[in-house]
């Protein structure tokens, strides 16, 4: 299940997509790492969350030391031809920079296809055809097959999802990218953008309505946790929206739980989110239990594509925080 419900984390789980922190409601502090930003020829090293980046040579041309979680790996200051196999494509997308190849599920992302026009299709296995796009840098979940062989194509950095906050993820990302700066003023903005929002629902609900984020998934149904895309991060983390309890003694930990519809209503929500896939067998919702669930009585269920719903990158967030405001407030 972990292989195929993160999306990209897909090689993590359950689609998709820390070091302990992720799955606290007052975990997801964006500003865990250094801000401080440096050009690729400022020759100083400067410390990260994960480790430390020394800047060396043009900022063009010239590559930098990056400590990543296996080690230091010398990397491009600035890649042209990225290749992306784990859930960090909408990260590189945010953050401007050129990608040549993508998982198969950023690929189905209705979010990022316009600007994944000209990337290919690629996986850990497809190894010759990786060789064919001429990578400068490849991303990669910690997960991925043949991480040594990835290695002797282009430089290979390696992530492990939820390792780090969400929003710790993009800075490290950005750092990588020699993009600190731009990654560090997304964040900043995107909290204070969230958390005005989150008072206004709040006002609008009630401080003690309770919100569910459900998903159907290959004929299970999964209830999660504040720290597993979908718009959790930003409901639970940044609005400091209430999850029903059955959610927090079951889901919060590991960020995610199996359920059947027998015992659903335990877990819904006064407001239900569902992360619906289009192309799987949704029929439990014609069921009596489904329809007698009071937040489908009384009309509070929004339903969001999954497809674009699953991650928890700066274009997707965006996309999930507007579609919070909408449905929530009328917000057009």
């Amino acid at each position: 299940m972990k292989k195929l419900l993160v999306p990209a984390l897909l090689a993590l789980v359950l689609v998709l997509s820390a070091c302990g922190s992720t799955t606290s409601e007052n975990a997801g502090s964006g500003n865990a790492g250094s801000a401080n930003t440096g050009s690729a020829n400022a020759g100083a090293a400067q410390n990260t969350a994960s480790g430390t980046e020394t800047a060396a040579g043009p900022a063009a041309t010239g590559t930098i030391t990056y400590q990543s979680e296996n080690g230091p790996v010398e990397v491009p200051a600035n890649p042209q031809r990225v290749v992306v196999l784990a859930s960090y494509t909408g990260n590189v997308i945010a953050l401007g920079v050129n990608l040549v190849g993508v998982d198969s599920w950023s690929k189905d992302n209705p979010r990022f296809q316009d600007k994944l026009a000209g990337a290919q299709e690629v996986s850990a296995d497809s190894l010759e055809k990786i060789v064919e796009l001429n990578p400068d840098l490849i991303i990669a979940a910690s997960t991925d097959k043949n991480i040594d062989k990835l290695k002797e194509i282009a430089p290979t950095v390696t992530f492990t999802y939820n390792k780090v906050d969400y929003l710790t993820q993009h800075l490290e990302i950005g750092k990588r990218l020699n993009k600190e700066k731009e990654a560090q003023a997304w964040i900043d903005d995107f909290k204070a953008r969230s958390k005005a929002a989150g008072e206004e629902i709040r006002a609008k609900i009630g401080e003690d309505a309770t919100v569910s984020v459900t998903e159907n998934f290959d004929k299970q149904i999964y209830v999660f946790g504040d720290a597993w895309g979908r718009g959790t991060e930003i409901l639970y983390q940044e609005m400091k929206l209430k999850m029903p309890q059955k959610v927090i003694d079951n889901a919060l930990k590991e960020g995610y739980y199996a359920l059947s519809i027998e015992v659903l209503p335990e877990f819904a929500g006064d407001y239900m989110i569902i992360s619906k896939n289009p192309d799987t067998d949704n029929s439990y919702q014609e069921s009596a239990t489904y329809k007698n669930i009071p937040a489908v009585k009384n009309n509070r269920v929004f339903e969001a594509n999954a497809k674009e719903f699953y991650f928890n990158d700066p274009v997707s967030l965006e996309y999930q925080l507007e579609f919070f405001k909408q449905h929530f407030l009328g917000n057009e």
